[in-house]
């Protein structure tokens, strides 16, 4: 399997995840706001201080973001580009989302497709602060109680990344079982899955948000992503009993990576492994 050596030893804990409870709903995001206040109000208007969301059609601007890139310096396996800022509004296609908490504040990390309105396709890692949301749109959501991401320094990447916490519950209805999770680099995505519902007794489960990279990417149509550092977002997500009766991870995703190439589909079990992180809520069904 691909691997990519990080500048720091890896540790032991490869899937970093906690146990909660949490809900799926959909709310509009408000027209003028700043994109991290925008979703920040959909989630405390549900009760939750945070979780994960996914979104189709929509509108930003201003909007900033950031390309995955090769490191200049060497102190990280890749980086961020410069960033961009283009004019006018931009309709993302999809996108996907990690709400949760850095230097005590709301912040998120999100990576989605878009077009911008010069008509170029496009796509990477949007800025909170600088992302306002041109026209409202619909999302759909997933609030989490008991946990919540929280950007800390990452000694294996050199990058202060959103891992799961506990967290004490702020009351909201929570109405699932959900596991708050964070993969770590070099291992394959739908694996390491398959591998934690086995070792939970989860015969099913759903996937809610997903936003990480990939090593390149394979996909079940026969495509491949050969540049190694990606921005991906998960578009749908389902581990269930395949045809053999093992458990099988189904991920759809789409990426863009450092050298501008788009990128959609399902990726192909066992060949696409983990570059920086990849966070995501795990929803156990029936």
């Amino acid at each position: 399997m691909r691997s990519i050596k990080q500048p720091g030893a890896p540790g032991a804990e490869r899937i970093q995840w906690v146990e909660a409870r949490g809900r799926a709903f959909a709310f509009t995001l408000e027209a003028g706001l700043p994109l991290l206040e925008a979703a920040r109000r959909g989630f405390a208007a549900e009760g939750f201080a945070g979780g994960v969301l996914n979104f189709g059609a929509g509108a930003l601007g201003p909007f900033a973001y950031v390309m995955p890139a090769l490191s200049k310096t060497g102190e990280n396996a890749a980086f961020y580009s410069d960033t961009f800022q283009p004019k006018g509004v931009t309709r993302t296609k999809l996108g996907s989302m990690t709400l949760g908490m850095r230097d005590g504040a709301p912040f998120f990390h999100c990576h989605g497709l878009w077009t911008e309105a010069d008509g170029r396709a496009s796509g990477g890692h949007m800025l909170p602060d600088e992302t306002v949301v041109a026209e409202p749109f619909a999302v759909e959501a997933f609030g989490l109680d008991g946990a919540m991401f929280t950007a800390e320094p990452d000694p294996e990447t050199n990058f202060k990344l959103f891992g799961p916490v506990a967290a004490a519950s702020t009351g909201a209805q929570a109405t699932s079982r959900a596991f708050a999770m964070r993969l770590r680099p070099n291992q394959d995505f739908a694996g390491c899955l398959e591998a934690f519902c086995r070792a939970h007794g989860i015969a099913r489960a759903k996937l809610h948000g997903g936003v990480g990279s990939t090593i390149g990417a394979r996909f079940t149509h026969g495509g491949a992503t050969e540049p190694f550092a990606t921005e991906l977002a998960i578009t749908s997500g389902v581990i269930e009993a395949g045809s053999s009766g093992a458990l099988e991870a189904a991920l759809d995703v789409a990426l863009i990576d450092y050298t501008g190439g788009l990128a959609e589909g399902r990726l192909v079990r066992g060949d696409n492994p983990v570059l920086m992180t990849m966070e995501l809520v795990l929803v156990p069904m029936g």
